[in-house]
This record gives C-alpha cells, sequence and structure tokens, in this order.
C-alpha cells in the first residue's frame, strides 16, 4: 500500500460567517492511499476554532508513513486498530480512515454501504446553511432557496430575529456556534414557540451545557461539546440531539460505533460536516440513512471542488453507485 498526501486550499463562493470568524478560503489536506491500481481518498480541513495545523500533520504523516505503507490490506476496522495506536489528532484519523475505506471498498469492488449493509432508500434531506447577516437578507436568502431546510447561523440572540424566523413556516434550524447567554438559552427552552426549529445547535461554549434541559421546548444539538463517543453517557439529560462529523470523532469506523451508541441513548443523530469538498461530503453521505438528520452542504459552498462522488443537490443527497466511497478525483 502507497500513501500521498497534498496541502489544498479552497476558495469559498461567498463569505462564510459565523459567531467565531468569518471565511473565504479553507486549507485544506487531501490523503491517497493506493494498492493494485485502486485508489482511496480522504481528507482533512484546517478548522481554527479547533487550533487544526496542517503542516503539523504533514510532519506526522511523513513520520508514520513507512508503518503504513507496511500494513497489508485487512478489513477496515482492523486497519483502524492499527492507526488508533499511532496517536492520531482525530481530523487526521478520519482522513486515513475514510480514504482505507474508499480503498478496500473498490478493491474488493463493493461499496461502503455494501459492506455494512446500511440503509440507503428514503434518505433525510440536508439543510443548506444561512451565514450571520442582517435578518432581512438571512430571510431573503431562505425564500430565494431551491433548498427545503435551513440552519440559520446566529452570533448572540435577538428575540425579534427569533420571531421574524419562526413566522416564515419553513423548515429552520439556529446555529449559535456557542454564542448564546444562559438567559438565552432558559427564554428559548421556555417558549414553546421555539418547538417550530427543528433544532437548537451548540448553543453555549465547551462544557458550558448545564443550563440546558432536554425536555423543554428546545431540541438542543450538541456539536463542539459532542467529540465522541465518550461525551454521550453525559450528556443525556441536556441535549436531544447530537451532531456526529467524521473529522470529530475519527472518521466512518468511530462514527458507526457513536451511531450505534447514540440510538441506544435515544438520542436524535445528525449527520454534520466541516466547509469539505466532494471527498469528505462521500464519506459522510454514506451514514445519511442512519440519521434523524443531514446537514451535508459543505461542498456546495466551495467553487473549487476537486472531486465526485456523493453530492447533495437542493437538499436532496444522491449516492454513487460506485464502489467504495465513489470517490474521484477530476
Amino acid at each position: 500500500m502507497e500513501l500521498h498526501f497534498e496541502l489544498k486550499h479552497f476558495r469559498l463562493k461567498e463569505t462564510f460567517s459565523i459567531a467565531y470568524g468569518s471565511y473565504n478560503k479553507r486549507e485544506v489536506l487531501l490523503v491517497e492511499l493506493s494498492h493494485q491500481n485502486r485508489k482511496g481518498y480522504g481528507e482533512c480541513v484546517a478548522i481554527d476554532y479547533y487550533q487544526i495545523n496542517l503542516q503539523n500533520f504533514v510532519l506526522k504523516l511523513k513520520e508514520i508513513q513507512s508503518k503504513i505503507e507496511v500494513q497489508k490490506i485487512v478489513y477496515p476496522k482492523d486497519f483502524f486498530k492499527f492507526l488508533f495506536k499511532l496517536n492520531l489528532h482525530p481530523f487526521l484519523l478520519s482522513a486515513l480512515d475514510c480514504a482505507y475505506w474508499d480503498l478496500f471498498g473498490k478493491l474488493e469492488n463493493k461499496s461502503f454501504i455494501e459492506l455494512n449493509s446500511l440503509p440507503f432508500e428514503n434518505l433525510v434531506e440536508s439543510s443548506i446553511t444561512i451565514s450571520i447577516g442582517e435578518i432581512d437578507k438571512q430571510i431573503q436568502k431562505i425564500e430565494n432557496s431551491t433548498w427545503n431546510k435551513f440552519k440559520v447561523k446566529c452570533k448572540g440572540l435577538d428575540k425579534t430575529h427569533v420571531e421574524k424566523l419562526l413566522q416564515l413556516n419553513q423548515n429552520i434550524a439556529l446555529d449559535s456556534n456557542a454564542s448564546f447567554t444562559d438567559e438565552d438559552c432558559l427564554w428559548l427552552q421556555e417558549n414553546h414557540k421555539i418547538q417550530k426549529f427543528s433544532y437548537l445547535e451548540q448553543p453555549r461554549p465547551i462544557d458550558h451545557y448545564q443550563i440546558l434541559k432536554k425536555e423543554g421546548s428546545a431540541n438542543w444539538m450538541a456539536d463542539e461539546d459532542c467529540q465522541n463517543i465518550h461525551s454521550l453517557e453525559e450528556l443525556i439529560p441536556y441535549y436531544k440531539s447530537i451532531n456526529i462529523k467524521l473529522m470529530k470523532c475519527g472518521g466512518l469506523t468511530p462514527a458507526l460505533a457513536m451511531i450505534k451508541k447514540a440510538e441506544e441513548l435515544n438520542y436524535k443523530i445528525m449527520i454534520g460536516c466541516m466547509t469539505e469538498s466532494t471527498v469528505g461530503i462521500s464519506a459522510a453521505c454514506v451514514l445519511a440513512g442512519l440519521a434523524d438528520y443531514a446537514d451535508l452542504d459543505g461542498a456546495n459552498l466551495i467553487s473549487n471542488d476537486y472531486a465526485t462522488g456523493s453530492f447533495v443537490e437542493k437538499g436532496k443527497i444522491i449516492l454513487s453507485e460506485k464502489s467504495g466511497l465513489g470517490i474521484e478525483l477530476t
């Protein structure tokens, strides 16, 4: 098996503004694993609020390259056990795990869905993100969109903005990226009208969720608070829903385990994404049949996608019928 990797840049179609900041581009690390003329792909993105330094990841890949390349082709969950022992950052672990699933499926001529006997029909629709902006412009974007589900970004709580959004009669979620106060959260979860929002994502900074009550009107969804399977038990009294992102939890292998555990604990599950190309989105799309919500618009937000595979069109998740994760570079 051979390992190759390359740093690339995404250009965003428009400025992407969230509570953590505004972005026009993203740096990405593309990982390729190859064997017998088959190539598998994974990627991870430099997200500043996760303190991601891709140069450090490149150095790490150079350090472990020979260990990876001498590995025999085994079932992906066994390969993951090897990767896990390398003590990698979850973002880098995810890129390698996804690349290996893609490669293994292509070698076996089976899709990830076939290999794992996953559901693939009647998939939930994905939302599209509405960046922070003036509320009237956000509403205009929603009304002009061909999508049916929307995740509206906000920085802090403006009750008049909430009222305007509730009046739209659209499928809307709110994502404050940890910018709500305790008082904001109390008002939201005690207001029965808030049930109209499909979910309210990551209202407070990490580990400041004690004010939340899952029995209230707000369908609180954990994002940054829910990094991996070990978060699930502790969050039960506070969150009804969780956002599983492959880069956060370390790839498809841990995501499958996390979904199983979350179902046992009666969480609602969203498959989410960062700003990713079709490489990352194709990996996440294969889990959509296990999800109650999807937020997989990452590749729709960039102007220089470099791959084909599964994709999202006007919210509809369209799975590749090719082997592995169906990823091909363009």
